[in-house]
């Protein structure tokens, strides 16, 4: 499955529809810290990879801008925990 993730900079966040179902991952850009604020995929549509794939995106995104990334969502915490090449972007 491919999962399409756009970036909706006006709302701080990226999304994907999956199966008529809205999957987010929410940010707050402040100064050039991106806070990874939430992570959200349906039930319904859960359990494909959609979460990583957005995170993926968020986080190439913010690697592309030079930003850093603090990890205030569990999931992206964990993420980001283990996949060690995304470590350089950490904020703390």
């Amino acid at each position: 499955m491919t999962v399409v993730v756009t970036h909706d900079a006006a709302r701080q966040r990226f999304e994907a529809t999956v199966d008529g179902q809205l999957c987010v991952a929410d940010y707050q850009l402040r100064g050039n810290v991106v806070w990874m604020t939430h992570t959200g995929v349906p039930p319904a549509v859960g359990g494909r990879g959609i979460a990583a794939e957005l995170v993926r995106v968020a986080l190439a995104w913010a690697a592309e801008k030079g930003y850093k990334v603090e990890p205030s969502c569990s999931y992206v915490e964990a993420y980001m925990r283990r996949r060690p090449e995304t470590h350089r972007l950490l904020a703390r």
